[in-house]
Order: C-alpha cells, then structure tokens, then sequence
C-alpha cells in the first residue's frame, strides 16, 4: 500500500457524508467551523473527478422551480443505488432531519420520494449501508427521545417503503458515530461512541471495540471472537472493504483524548484484525473524515485533526483543526505508479518525460482551489 498525493484546497469540511458513482465521488454537506448552522442554508455537494484528482461545486438551485433541496446539515448518511444517491437524517444547530431525500447524479438535482411505512425517527450520528435495493440504518443518537439507539431499519429503494427490523441474539450496545459496512450478506458494525448508562446520554462515555455483525439473512447478531492486534475502540473512523476484507481508518476516542492516523484489516474468514503499514505520507491523525474505494486506490477527504496552532481550539483541551486536503492510498501499486512516485519524492526533472506522464504527475501535486476559509473547530 502506497499513499500517493495528498493535495490541498479541497472542500474543507467535516461529518460530511459521501459515496462514488463511476469515476466520481459526491460529497454532501457536513460542517466547517464558524459557519451558521441554525438557519435552514442549502446543502452543498461537491464533486471529485478522480481521473484528474480536481474537485467542482454544484451551484445550488434552491427556488420556485427546485423546491426540494434539503437543507445544510451534518451527523447524516448518503448511499448509493444506480445512478442516484439517497440521503437521510442529520441535523443542523437547531433541529434533525428523517425525510429522504434523493440526489440525481445525471441531472444534478434533489427530489424528496414519498415514502410509506414505519419510518424510523430523527436522528444523527447513525449508520446506513446498502445491499441489493436495501439501504439499512443502524443506532445513531435519536432526537425525540433524547438517547442511543440500536434498533435496524431499512428501506426498499424500489417501493420506497421503511421496516423496522426484529432482530434475534444480542445487538451491539446503544451508539452513534460507529460503522457498518456490508460483507457477505452481513453488516459488520465497528466502534461508536455509548455511555455506560446507555441509552442515556449522562457524559460518561464508552468506546467498544468488539466488532459485532447482523447476518441479513436470518436477522440474528452475532459476536464473533477476534484474534489478532484489535484496535482501541474508537468513534467517527472511517470502515471500507477491499478484496473482501474490511478496513478501518483514524477515528477519535473520548477517554483518552486520542485521534488516530492508524488502518487496520479484519478477515471475515478468520475473524482476525491485523495492523496494516504503508509507503507514503500518512494522512494526519483525524475524525469525521470520509473514505472511499475505487477499483484499488482509496480516497480520503476532509475531517478534522489535532493542530500545533496556539489560536486553534478545541473540547477536551484539544487544539483542533479542519481540513481541506484529499488523499489517495494505492492498495496495489504497479511499476508505473511507483516510478511516479520516484519522480515526485526525489524531485527529478520531468523535462524529457512524455506528456501523458507530466500530466498525471501534475493530478497528484497540484492543490484545488475550493477551500472554505481555515477556521478552529470543536
């Protein structure tokens, strides 16, 4: 695994959500510190053409004829289904969010589905993933009733109809901001935040680092036993699965205050995390982040991270700071992609390599020029 660019002036933003179509990823809303989050301001989409590594902005169209857009927001879920991406809950500084929306990536514009069924309450910080015409939410921290859930919902993307899961065995504790991620007809939920008065929220926070999974088939959960170096529990990571294997990345534990730059591999088969190591600049250590696989390059965007600078501050006595930068990791680099890499950390001269290389080289270490305005965050 070789980490091959990290670039600048992206979108700086955190708790945003994402998913890839083709050759694009779409990113949705999420928060940069010192904006408003109280009025109901549009949601914005950005869009990363990974061919050329440059990110664009979709103008928002919020009026009369577009009626439908939903409004800024962060704590959300994004899947993708064809060629549109459906987006559900969130909130903003005042209020949360269960409507759905749907975003079309051909025409670029927001509709709102009717939906029937029993729709699951507002709530952030929960999970959504998709198998067949299914997008299935797990926990997350619901408004209404002011706790943690573990309940599953999911929606049929054809009918556009919501269940409420019954599921068996025992689920994974009350949380939010954990992972679930879909691997052989299973969702494997990873990490979160609960308390130890779950579901209540009393301030005494949890960090489980027991992996748990729902088999889709038969509704039961199961908590399989884990061998191997499992990593420290841990809230706002990012879980990805290549080669049918799954992945975590960075993430934030309350307890000890720590954010985390470190990936780590669990074998379904063998039911065994490994520590993974890779070449390259590693991204800084970081939550609310967002990561995604393409054919076999991963790209990571935004979050937020620890800063040196004496006038960025954060909870927790942290200094915390947004970030713009995007990131490609490399699971399987080819003699080509090496030898770019070789040109780029040796800074050799490009003057007699053919162009199509000059311009690749050029993706990989020119900055956009999109960032929102470097703000602290909390």
């Amino acid at each position: 695994m070789y980490w091959l660019a990290h670039i600048e002036g992206g979108p700086r933003r955190v708790n945003h959500t994402a998913v890839a179509i083709g050759d694009f990823i779409y990113s949705f809303g999420g928060y940069c510190s010192n904006e408003d989050y109280r009025l109901l301001n549009t949601i914005d989409v950005h869009i990363l053409n990974t061919q050329n590594l440059r990110w664009s902005q979709v103008p928002s169209r919020k009026n009369e004829q577009y009626p439908e857009v939903p409004f800024q927001r962060y704590g959300h879920t994004s899947v993708a289904y064809e060629h549109k991406v459906y987006m559900w809950g969130g909130r903003n500084d005042e209020t949360g969010c269960n409507i759905l929306f749907c975003f079309d990536t051909q025409t670029l514009r927001w509709s709102k589905p009717e939906v029937t069924g029993d729709i699951p309450g507002v709530r952030d910080g929960h999970s959504a993933c998709i198998i067949d015409h299914y997008m299935y939410i797990f926990g997350g921290f619901e408004e209404e009733i002011n706790q943690f859930s573990c309940d599953v919902h999911k929606l049929n993307l054809k009918t556009m109809h919501w269940s409420y899961i019954r599921t068996s065995g025992q689920p994974p504790s009350y949380r939010d901001f954990h992972t679930a991620t879909i691997l052989n007809n299973r969702m494997y939920i990873f990490g979160g935040r609960g308390d130890t008065h779950s579901p209540y929220h009393s301030q005494e926070e949890i960090y489980c680092s027991q992996i748990v999974y729902l088999d889709l088939r038969t509704c039961e959960w199961k908590h399989p036993n884990t061998t191997g170096t499992i990593p420290l529990g841990r809230r706002s990571h990012s879980a990805f699965v290549y080669n049918n294997l799954l992945y975590i990345f960075g993430g934030y534990n309350g307890i000890n205050d720590q954010h985390f730059n470190d990936m780590y591999c669990f074998d379904p088969d063998k039911n065994r995390w490994s520590s993974m190591k890779s070449r390259g600049i590693v991204p800084k250590p970081r939550r609310r982040q967002v990561c995604l696989v393409i054919d076999k390059r991963l790209y990571l965007f935004g979050g937020t991270s620890p800063s040196e600078s004496p006038t960025m501050r954060g909870g927790h006595g942290q200094k915390l700071l947004d970030y713009s930068d995007t990131h490609v990791l490399d699971f399987e680099p080819n003699l080509k992609t090496l030898c770019l890499m070789s040109v780029i950390e040796s800074n050799l001269d490009q003057t007699y390599l053919p162009q199509d290389i000059r311009w690749e080289i050029r993706t990989m270490t020119t900055a956009n020029n999109i960032s929102r305005p470097l703000n602290n965050t909390g």
